[in-house]
């Protein structure tokens, strides 16, 4: 399945390569909300909530009252998970708070899990340089992906792997580390990172995961194909 990704920055839609270079940027959200209509799901991701430099609360409240959301990005505590579904997300990605000192938190998953129901967390496992990376990408852990999938299953329903070195470049994913990531785990699977193709997305749906796009989307490389 194909899940088209929705990033804001500074009150704009932006899509941002390996999360640091602008690439494209525009006001008109409504728009692409419009187009992704069809889909059943979009990833909404507030880059400023996870370089903690603000939020675009106002904008969130927007676009998840015209469309089911699954939304990130600076949730790093129970009453901030709370508050982003009372916002209208249908589920909350985690990434940061599940880590402490470089290590996986398994006490704060599971208050989390049992605090909005396992059903609507989706635990991220983003890596860069074959280690789990946070805080916006900026701090590595001392966790494989993999690790952290195994350990954090109990906790999520899903688990969202992005391959940070691949992110935004158009060049495809390495269908090797997702695999390793479906293998880990038995919980729904979501990947993200270059992926620019249809078959790519075919790769991934035979393989049991789904597909998050972004740039490719955005810059015209793919074409929608109607759910």
């Amino acid at each position: 399945m194909l899940i088209p990704a929705i990033d804001l920055r500074d009150g704009q839609v932006v899509q941002l390569v390996q999360g640091k270079r602008l690439a494209l940027a525009t006001d008109d959200w409504q728009s692409w909300v419009d187009r992704f209509r069809p889909f059943p799901k979009v990833q909404l991701i507030d880059l400023d909530a996870a370089m903690e430099r603000g939020a675009n609360e106002p904008l969130l409240r927007k676009i998840c009252a015209e469309k089911a959301c699954r939304v990130g990005g600076g949730i790093r505590s129970i009453e901030r998970a709370q508050h982003v579904l009372s916002l209208g997300a249908t589920h909350v990605i985690v990434s940061s708070a599940l880590f402490k000192g470089g290590h996986l938190d398994l006490e704060f998953a599971a208050r989390l899990a049992d605090s909005l129901g396992r059903a609507r967390v989706i635990a991220a496992v983003d890596s860069s340089q074959g280690v789990v990376t946070i805080r916006g990408w900026q701090e590595a852990t001392r966790v494989t992906a993999v690790e952290a999938a195994r350990a954090l299953e109990p906790f999520c329903d899903e688990l969202l792997y992005t391959n940070v070195d691949t992110e935004g470049l158009m060049q495809g994913i390495p269908m090797d580390a997702v695999r390793a990531v479906r293998e880990a785990t038995s919980r729904r699977v979501v990947a993200a990172g270059g992926i620019t193709t249809q078959q790519e997305i075919d790769e991934l749906d035979a393989m049991g995961v789904d597909a998050v796009v972004g740039m490719a989307i955005y810059t015209g490389r793919l074409a929608l194909r109607q759910p």
